[in-house]
């Protein structure tokens, strides 16, 4: 089984803090453990060479598994010690001016949407570590796609609610995920801020360009398409989005990681006409994506595989947390509400990060 994963832009990944993730990388693990249903699998790799006898190999394997141990993943200190800082990588301003650049540009039809992100940096006094808060994500977000993508000196980890695809054999499955609101604490106050997520022009066609491309992505490649009629509502813990679930029944066969490819960036990260929304982004937003807003995932011998997209996401670097957040824009969007709404999805993992 690959661990997969690959940056926004082709190029993306290549200001310092993304030093150590390439554009594009694929993995192949010495120890797997893969979770399906109430089934457990471990897989274990080994590179076989002429010099290397297989009792040799095979005695290299039992002793890795023989080295295995059950531990929970450490917890968050809950009173960290030290001074933490955080800060915009650029001023919020900077970001509600790209929103109405990017607003005028789209009135002008230009394009038809554009996503635009902001990063927030978190200094801390000591070395974050990856394991506790991927330990905390899980928990916190038990429906997302939870991940953590190391290198020996950083670590890109989030908890995703949006599935770039899935392949199972013949059969791709993805969604469109667009449109958000926040959560409330009151059930009542939550299904009214769901209903009116529902209701919102805005919101509804900002949803319609993720799925009417998506659409259009795979019925070049596919026998049929599906997409439901109606989006529904995909609540976590602190937003709610409009989804609409997408199937189709591949024509030819095509790996996972090839259909990620020919998928992204969908306009849930890029925008529409793709072209024009990506040649745009870095221009508006003026920072390196690194993989937020990527994919990451596995993809298994058979090719069959699951990436999601690298969203609600941080970048760890020995003491330093670069946190990002974006917005689908289109011709109404509103700056100050675009950036409250970024302030949102920084919130899954701001308070864990900043302690």
């Amino acid at each position: 089984m690959w661990a997969c994963g690959f940056a926004f832009a082709p190029d993306g990944a290549a200001s310092p803090p993304w030093s150590t993730f390439p554009p594009a990388l694929a993995l192949l693990p010495e120890v797997a453990l893969a979770r399906v249903g109430g089934s457990s699998y471990l897989t274990l790799a080994a590179i076989a060479s002429p010099d290397r006898s297989t009792d040799e190999i095979m005695g290299g394997l039992r002793s890795r598994v023989a080295a295995l141990r059950h531990a929970p993943l450490p917890l968050l200190d809950p009173d960290p010690a030290g001074e933490t800082a955080i800060r915009s990588a650029r001023p919020p301003e900077t970001f509600e001016s790209a929103v109405e650049h990017a607003t005028e540009r789209i009135r002008g039809a230009e394009l038809e949407k554009i996503v635009l992100a902001r990063e927030v940096v978190v200094e801390a006094s000591f070395a974050h570590d990856p394991a506790p808060l991927y330990g905390a994500l899980r928990e916190l977000f038990p429906s997302c796609f939870c991940f953590c993508f190391g290198t020996p000196r950083a670590s890109f980890l989030g908890a995703s609610p949006e599935l770039l695809v899935r392949r199972s054999g013949a059969v791709a499955a993805t969604a469109a995920l667009a449109g958000s609101t926040r959560r409330s604490a009151d059930p009542a106050v939550d299904d009214h801020l769901g209903e009116a997520l529902l209701r919102s022009a805005k919101d509804r066609h900002e949803h319609e360009i993720v799925a009417r491309r998506i659409e259009r992505s795979l019925r070049p490649h596919s026998v049929w398409v599906e997409a439901a009629a109606e989006p529904e509502l995909v609540r976590v813990a602190n937003i709610q989005h409009l989804a609409t679930p997408i199937h189709a029944q591949l024509a030819e066969p095509r790996s996972a990681v090839e259909l990620a490819g020919m998928l992204h960036p969908t306009p849930a990260v890029g925008g529409e006409p793709r072209e024009v929304a990506t040649a745009m982004i870095p221009e508006l937003e003026r920072m390196d994506r690194g993989w937020y807003a990527g994919a990451l995932g596995w993809m298994d011998t058979a090719e069959d595989g699951e990436l999601c997209v690298g969203l609600r996401s941080a970048l760890l670097r020995d003491r330093t947390a670069c946190l990002y957040a974006g917005n689908g824009i289109v011709a109404d969007s509103d700056p100050a509400a675009e950036l409250a709404e970024t302030e949102v999805k920084l919130e899954a993992l701001l308070p864990l990060i900043a302690g």
